[in-house]
């Protein structure tokens, strides 16, 4: 068992699908806690908090779950490894390219969710490079494993991606048509996952009965683009959910409707493993 992610295993492989919460990890140690002007409740705003949970039940229907340990603020195996940010690390040389490192959210963040500043001083390139041998590079092999695993034995492999968004996040959305989703699902527009499993996936979370739509305002990140691969029958498909809907933001607990989110999603889980079972081989369309 690797000190950064942890596998739930089925008791039996029946589908290609892989579920995998790279953003829930809640361990934060007195080292990072102390290394933060934020208290732990503020770092905890950056978490996919209880994802991990809401799809627990993956093993159940014949796949297995990636859960992530360290928490986002930490270090985010949902970033290339190459996005180190210089006003958070000392001695970073390269230039910043990504939009996201510019806004402090590079593999080692310097702001939570809502840009409040993370440390009381930068830390070291050594450091950083630890955590990211430590934490994100095991992290990747795993899900690369996993991904092998569904090609071997299936001859295609599906990653569903699961994360969280703010409520907040979703009021222009909410502006343009009328009611916010509850669940936003993405495909990179069809770069990371084939169009007949994204439209699949959709109906199965509608029926279970959330609002759903489609890569916007979340589209996709590093693990779409990395290991999604459609023509390969390699497909990746980010589903975040609205954290509103089954946790107290404010105060990070699950609210009154946890246990009924989580059973709609159990629901949800049984379709999608369902997408994984059978021998045909879905190639891009």
């Amino acid at each position: 068992m690797s000190s950064s992610y942890e596998v739930k295993k089925p008791f039996e492989r029946t589908s290609a699908a892989i579920f995998a919460s790279p953003h829930s990890g809640r361990n934060y140690t007195a080292r990072f806690k102390a290394q933060s002007q934020l208290s732990e409740t503020a770092l905890r705003s950056s978490e996919d908090a209880f994802v991990d949970l809401l799809f627990a039940s993956a093993p159940e229907f014949g796949c297995p779950l990636l859960c992530a340990k360290s928490p986002r603020a930490f270090v985010d195996v949902n970033r290339c490894p190459t996005e180190l940010d210089p006003e958070v690390i000392s001695g970073v040389s390269e230039p910043v390219r990504k939009l996201r490192t510019r806004q402090g959210l590079g593999i080692i963040p310097r702001v939570v969710g809502d840009g409040r500043l993370i440390y009381r001083k930068r830390i070291g390139l050594v450091e950083a490079e630890r955590r990211i041998e430590g934490i994100f590079r095991p992290y990747h092999r795993r899900l690369s494993s996993l991904m092998d695993e569904s090609i071997d034995l299936f001859g295609r492999a599906i990653l569903f991606d699961c994360h969280s968004m703010p409520g907040k996040s979703l009021s222009e959305i909410s502006r343009k048509y009328g009611r916010k989703p509850e669940i936003v699902l993405g495909d990179l527009h069809g770069a990371s996952c084939g169009s007949r499993i994204s439209e699949e996936a959709r109906e199965i979370l509608a029926a279970a009965g959330f609002r759903v739509s489609m890569n916007s305002p979340y589209a996709g990140a590093f693990v779409a683009e990395k290991y999604g691969s459609p023509a390969r029958d390699r497909h990746v498909l980010q589903i975040e959910i609205d954290r509103s809907i089954y946790m107290d933001e404010k105060r990070i607990r699950p609210n009154a409707n946890f246990r009924s989110v989580r059973q709609a999603i159990r629901l949800a889980i049984r379709g999608l493993a369902g997408i994984g079972q059978g021998n045909l081989r879905l190639a891009a369309e």
